[in-house]
């Protein structure tokens, strides 16, 4: 029920506003690959700073890999939707050769250092592009005790833990520093691997992922939150959501978004 309380959330902001809801899908279009119509993993993977990268390859060129696990992702996806774990050459090679018949591009990406993954949800602030209007880190845990676990909202072993509130506001300003590295998306979801948070707060991590397609915040996930405290939440961040739309510059070129992306979900 997140989903449709989100959406209602953002319309109503947006009457209240006067921002065109459907202009949402144009807040991360600049960052849309026309050509290939999709929100391009290859492409955000160049936007990352090296000490952040992780090894990421067309699985069609990647005939051979020498680091395990290895995981296989669609060109686009979310959620874990289509992801696959390779453990060793074997397994790489027979999973390579079925997904090449896939109907959507894979990518190979080498596993992520870190005992412990985190994600990081943002809407930027649309009068003071500089800094965020919302901003939550969760934990992703794993309950199953895989080592490497495809986590997912799909997953019944994967849970969620808001830990915003256990960051001061100076960390919490730190972490935004570094995700500005990243690029100016108006609406992000980061998935991040590190050791610790202290570790994650030095800057110690790898990024798995950058998510600017509909990124549902997974603070919302974690069980301890009480309703009041998700429909605040989904207050103000929503909000903040509709003041980004209305704020989007006239003369930003329009990009077909919406039908594309909705095509590639079938396809996964």
């Amino acid at each position: 029920m997140l989903r449709p309380a989100l959406i209602a959330s953002y319309l109503y902001c947006c009457l209240r506003t006067g921002a065109a809801p459907w202009r949402y899908f144009q807040l991360n279009a600049p960052w849309f690959d026309a050509e290939n119509r999709l929100f391009s993993k290859q492409r955000m993977d160049s936007s990352i700073p090296p000490e952040w990268r992780l090894r990421q390859l067309p699985l069609a060129d990647a005939e051979s890999w020498h680091r395990w696990p290895a995981f296989l992702k669609p060109e686009w996806g979310q959620n874990g939707r289509g992801i696959h774990i390779a453990r060793d050459a074997g397994e790489y090679r027979r999973k390579r050769e079925e997904l090449l018949q896939a109907r959507i591009p894979y990518l190979v990406q080498e596993s992520a250092p870190g005992k412990r993954e985190f994600e990081l949800f943002y809407v930027r602030h649309a009068a003071e592009p500089a800094r965020p209007a919302v901003l939550s880190l969760t934990e992703t845990v794993n309950g199953n005790g895989d080592t490497w676990p495809i986590h997912s909202i799909f997953n019944q072993g994967t849970t969620y833990l808001d830990i915003t509130h256990e960051l001061s506001r100076g960390q919490l300003d730190s972490l935004w520093a570094m995700m500005e590295r990243l690029g100016p998306f108006r609406i992000a979801r980061i998935g991040l691997r590190s050791d610790s948070l202290q570790a994650l707060l030095k800057g110690e991590f790898r990024i798995i992922e950058i998510n600017l397609f509909v990124p549902l915040p997974l603070a919302l996930l974690d069980g301890r939150k009480s309703l009041r405290e998700r429909q605040r939440f989904i207050a103000r961040s929503m909000a903040a959501l509709a003041e980004a739309t209305r704020a989007l510059p006239p003369d930003q070129p329009r990009k077909p978004i919406f039908w594309p992306m909705l095509l590639l979900n079938t396809r996964l």
